[in-house]
């Protein structure tokens, strides 16, 4: 679907429909591309900075495409105390990115989350959904290991 067709579900220089705005294009893109902010600001009579603003404090909303894969790192609480963080710089340098960032191939992207919903099994990753518990430096190694060997042989 094109932005002027989710444009056209709208009334035109009405601000109050940004969010919903937001979450369509995003849907639609996989993120927010530059070019549809500027369509979104530009059909709801509002500044670039405030679109901006808005598709930047919400963290539902993305100004980048993600990688193939995703890896969601929790730094909830209880999986902060079990290690988190170590699980967290260990998945970053195993594929060379940091948190927030996509490697250049589009493969991998890396996220945090305050909380995945797993606390039980602490601490937490999902890898495209599926979920990963009681993760130690050297099991994440293993485990980011077989996704990088089945991505290969795809």
């Amino acid at each position: 679907m094109e932005t002027k067709t989710i444009l056209a579900k709208y009334p035109e220089h009405d601000p109050s429909v940004l969010i919903a705005l937001l979450q369509d294009i995003q849907e639609t893109y996989g993120y927010l591309p530059e070019s549809e902010l500027h369509a979104v600001a530009q059909y709801t009579d509002m500044p670039v900075s405030r679109v901006y603003g808005v598709a930047t404090f919400y963290n539902q909303f993305r100004l980048k495409p993600l990688g193939k894969t995703v890896i969601r790192v929790c730094r909830g609480t209880a999986c902060h105390v079990k290690g988190s963080l170590d699980i967290l710089r260990t998945v970053e340098s195993e594929l060379g990115i940091s948190a927030g960032d996509t490697t250049k191939d589009m493969k991998y992207t890396i996220e945090t989350v305050a909380c995945i919903g797993a606390c039980s099994i602490a601490p937490v990753i999902t890898i495209s959904g599926e979920f990963h518990g009681g993760l130690t430096v050297k099991s994440v190694q293993k485990l980011l290991a077989s996704y990088q060997k089945k991505a290969e042989e795809e």
